[in-house]
């Protein structure tokens, strides 16, 4: 059975990550847990369920020994490949890589281009997830899949949406950019926008991963943006998960060159 571990990984440690484990059954892939914070997603390994609708998920680094034996235990079986949102390398970077270029010429015309690393984001939070991870045997993944070896990815969720979701253009599924994407909107519009995608995420996942529990509030109940931060990140997670089940069934392409790639789902 192979197990795959999505981290919307934050690229600092005072914001939350989202945490996905999804597994691959005789039915197909399907999703075992979802959390929107490290903790949550521990917690829910404990049989705790996630509380949705509490306070703000905190920020922590990454405890990678604790996820992995938390997803092992939520799928019944050790996790075997990690997608993350996140830039990493099989060595240390301070600026574009390649895989940050080839991404933006393929997609920029779409409006995924991607964000620049630099020395301190990711920086050590980036340094320190990729050492864990290869301390448990894993290795960042720049070529196919190798049947025996564990593997780490990088993904992008905005490139995945495109294929996931079948757009043209980039999802306005974030939060923080809502005035971005609609400008003079007031507040409450802009929400039930922003809940609108998310849920054609949600049912786009649903349909490829089966069940899950992430009960999305409604475009027309009421609350702060900042409220739908949790339910973004563990939708970016569970997209990481979605792109690394591409991943292994041999259907995602790298961009980038043997010291990084960001992996991409081809066309359903």
């Amino acid at each position: 059975m192979t197990v795959v571990l999505g981290i919307d990984a934050a690229w600092t440690p005072t914001h939350p990550s989202g945490v996905a484990v999804v597994r691959h059954t005789a039915a197909g892939w399907r999703t075992c847990g979802v959390a929107p914070s490290y903790a949550a997603f521990l917690r829910l390994a404990d049989g705790h369920a996630v509380d949705w609708t509490g306070p703000a998920p905190a920020g922590e680094p990454p405890p990678v020994p604790a996820l992995l034996t938390a997803a092992g235990r939520l799928a019944g079986a050790a996790v075997t490949v990690v997608a993350l949102d996140m830039p990493i390398a099989h060595g240390p970077f301070s600026t574009r890589r390649e895989a940050d270029n080839a991404i933006s010429r393929a997609f920029s015309s779409r409006g995924c281009s991607t964000h620049s690393p630099t020395a301190d984001r990711p920086g050590a939070m980036g340094r320190t997830l990729t050492t864990d991870l290869e301390a448990q045997g894993f290795t960042v993944a720049t070529t196919a899949p190798r049947t025996g070896t564990k593997h780490a990815l990088e993904v992008y969720p905005h490139t995945a949406l495109l294929t996931l979701l079948g757009r043209a253009r980039r999802v306005p599924y974030k939060i923080g950019n809502s005035t971005k994407y609609w400008p003079g909107l007031p507040a409450a519009d802009r929400r039930a926008l922003l809940l609108t995608e998310l849920r054609h995420i949600h049912g786009a996942l649903t349909a490829t991963l089966g069940p899950m529990v992430l009960p999305l509030p409604s475009p027309t109940s009421h609350g702060t943006l900042h409220t739908l931060k949790r339910y973004e990140d563990a939708l970016d997670a569970l997209v990481c998960a979605w792109v690394a089940t591409t991943f292994v069934d041999g259907r995602a392409t790298p961009y980038g060159d043997p010291f990084a790639a960001v992996w991409t789902p081809e066309a359903l």
